[in-house]
């Protein structure tokens, strides 16, 4: 698969802060990728970056075969540069004295040397296709959120990037908007043969939208593998947070069965797997934690008492273990709960060994 995008050792500090710390990144053309990490961990950085907003110190990067390093690039490089690539911003950037039509033109006129009539052709079919045609006469502040998130998507369409770039495209918007937007923009770039780079805090979307998705912690790339194989097997104690696991803990490798979790006091053994060498902490998903009533044995945390809180579609516990740890996360669904509710409180809870999570550290 061809190579769109290859950056290389990027690095970006602000005054005394260092804000990226020699990332790597390829994404190929067609691919989907997106940017996971806490936030200030220099996610929008890179994306910014790579488009020139901001310039990097050092690295470099391989746009569409061509080479540009980072540290010391023409301004030239950078106008070509950006004639590949486009950048929908979180605030989506509009011009507020232009028309819906008029912020979708601006950009072929300028950039493209489009002829105007021409343009505002191209513009009027982008905008029908993200379903505003009929609102091209509206300036922004007549537009809704979602409406304006709209007219962005409609300007970078238009535009036919090799690669857009996409900074919480959703994040101004409510979270009905949100996965609304996100159904429409997949549609929307269902038949788009470029790459996108997408950064988001939301887990939902980067699992729903992306092929491949890079963990960014303190300025690094720790993570980057195929989205489910990610969230599956995160490796990293930030990874394995970033995509929802609640329960983590170190742990101490008594050998290729065995380990002893200190901060839960309890000793887990893997009967079907081995522990690898490497193994730094464990973690459980707070919806794989199985209920025992009774006779308690194997991997389980002995419960104490519990607190849960209700929510639409499940109800959340937290639990204190009669080893200490509190604040033990276990998610159910609520028809389950209410079942849980009559039994009482578990004995204890069992960990499924399949479940379980070995993370490096």
């Amino acid at each position: 698969m061809q190579e769109m995008l290859k950056i290389t050792g990027i690095r970006k500090s602000f005054s005394t802060l260092d804000v990226l710390k020699g990332v790597d990144l390829t994404v190929h053309k067609g691919e989907v990728v997106s940017l996971i990490g806490p936030s200030g961990s220099g996610k929008t950085t890179l994306l910014r970056c790579a488009n020139f907003l901001d310039q990097a110190e050092d690295g470099t990067m391989v746009l569409d075969g061509q080479t540009y390093h980072l540290g010391h690039v023409r301004r030239t490089e950078m106008y070509e540069a950006r004639r590949h690539t486009a950048f929908v911003f979180q605030n989506y950037n509009l011009f507020l004295n232009k028309t819906a039509l008029q912020n979708v033109t601006e950009g072929l006129i300028v950039a493209r040397k489009m002829p105007r009539d021409e343009a505002e052709a191209r513009a009027q079919k982008a905008l029908e296709k993200v379903g505003l045609g009929n609102r091209g006469a509206s300036y922004p502040n007549q537009l809704s959120g979602g409406e304006q998130q709209r007219t962005a998507l409609a300007r970078i369409m238009a535009y036919e990037p090799d690669v857009i770039l996409l900074d919480e495209p959703f994040s101004a918007l409510d979270a009905y908007l949100r996965e609304r937007m996100l159904t429409e923009l997949m549609e929307i770039l269902s038949d788009y043969e470029g790459t996108v780079i997408m950064v988001s805090h939301s887990r939902d979307e980067i699992y729903s939208f992306s092929e491949e998705v890079l963990v960014i912690e303190d300025g690094h790339g720790i993570r980057l593998g195929p989205v489910k194989e990610v969230f599956n097997a995160p490796r990293y104690k930030t990874a394995a947070r970033l995509t929802g696991c609640k329960n983590i803990a170190d742990v101490y490798r008594m050998d290729a069965q065995t380990v002893y979790v200190k901060d839960w006091d309890v000793q887990l053994i893997f009967k079907g797997r081995s522990v690898p060498e490497n193994v730094k902490a464990i973690g459980i998903r707070a919806h794989d934690l199985i209920p025992v009533y009774g006779t308690i044995s194997g991997a389980m945390l002995k419960v104490k008492e519990w607190k849960s809180v209700d929510y639409p579609f499940e109800r959340k516990y937290f639990i204190q273990c009669e080893s200490g740890c509190e604040d033990f996360c276990w998610f159910v669904q609520r028809e389950i709960s209410a079942t849980l509710e009559e039994k009482g409180m578990p004995d204890a809870l069992a960990f499924p060994e399949e479940k379980v999570l070995f993370l490096e550290g």
